[in-house]
């Protein structure tokens, strides 16, 4: 640790909003109250979010992660699908199989499933938009049999596209993808047919559109390189540090663990911007902050652009307990 007396002067620009949105904050809450409900253990299909903190400190309390149904014993315990969603038939197995079932695929995600479907039931064929493999893209293709959806990764993809013949088109998005490469390949897309139809409202997020906006806005500020705090299997983490990069910083970092970060990669550096994914939580961050106040005469200021007030309520049978509520029970 450097004396104080002897710290270099380091501008930290702090983005706001960054970090956990409504929808993980459900997520985490939910396996949380079923925990509590249910006791030990709770089986969550996936990762709840993609961070491992949070992932880990969920499984010390005696959550149970699996990729697959087919690892949970039918001992009447609880599972919970991840906050990216599933495919209709993970639901269909659960039930044949009488699975007590918690549902925290965010809302929003949610909403990309029944816009999808309802295209589809309109006669069109869907051209996603997302990166193949992801959890979220795997659980909205799932919603239409096989063959009703054409992923579209990029704009390369969406220049060489061919959908079937005579088809209606339409297209979606992953929530958690960079609102300027969506932007370039629905232009692409609308460019090569005309007559495709868009969803009602933008399927990217809320809280990624804000956490992007507000990455733009630290390089604005003379942030020259940028820290993102989440994990490499974070879709809107690694868009943010992407994002970083295009709007001019000379370097974006991506940070699971705080104490992995090299500090003193920063001396030179005047100003610096510091961000979350939507899945890292804030302790993450002010982690973050206190390693490189070990380094700096730190001043931090919050660069904010957006207020959220957002939040979505927690499955029938799983809100927390009122006083009331405990009063009747006894």
């Amino acid at each position: 640790m450097i004396p104080p007396a002897t710290r270099p002067p380091l501008r930290l620009l702090l983005a706001a909003p960054r970090g956990f949105c409504a929808g993980v904050d459900r997520a985490v809450r939910i396996v949380e109250e079923a925990l509590a409900r249910y006791g030990a253990p709770v089986y969550v299909r996936h990762e709840i979010v993609h961070n491992r903190h949070v992932v880990d400190g969920l499984r010390a309390r005696g959550a149970v992660f699996v990729e697959e149904l087919s690892e949970i014993p039918d001992d009447g315990r609880p599972v919970i699908f991840s906050a990216h969603g599933v495919a209709k038939s993970v639901v269909s197995e659960a039930l044949s199989r009488r699975l007590v079932t918690l549902d925290a695929t965010c809302p929003l995600v949610t909403k990309v499933h029944r816009e999808v479907e309802r295209q589809h039931a309109r006669g069109r064929h869907l051209l996603l938009i997302g990166h193949a493999g992801h959890p979220e893209v795997l659980g909205t293709m799932g919603q239409l049999p096989e063959g009703a959806v054409t992923l579209v990764q990029d704009v390369a993809e969406a220049e060489a596209v061919q959908p079937p013949a005579g088809a209606a088109l339409a297209w979606s998005s992953q929530t958690t993808l960079s609102v300027d490469d969506t932007a370039g390949i629905v232009a692409v897309l609308a460019r090569r047919f005309p007559d495709i139809a868009g969803p009602a409202k933008e399927d990217i997020c809320y809280a990624t559109s804000n956490r992007q906006a507000a990455v733009k806005a630290l390089v604005a500020r003379g942030a020259e390189r940028v820290i993102v705090v989440g994990a490499q299997n974070s879709s809107n983490s690694r868009r943010l540090a992407e994002v970083a990069e295009r709007a001019g910083a000379a370097g974006a970092l991506l940070v699971e663990q705080p104490e992995s970060l090299d500090a003193g990669g920063f001396a030179g550096c005047a100003a610096i911007g510091l961000t979350a994914g939507a899945s890292a939580p804030e302790s993450l961050v002010q982690a973050v902050i206190d390693r490189l106040r070990r380094r700096f005469d730190l001043a931090v200021e919050e660069v904010r652009v957006a207020e959220e007030t957002i939040a979505f309520r927690l499955p029938p049978g799983l809100a927390p307990r009122t006083a009331r509520d405990t009063l009747a029970a006894d």
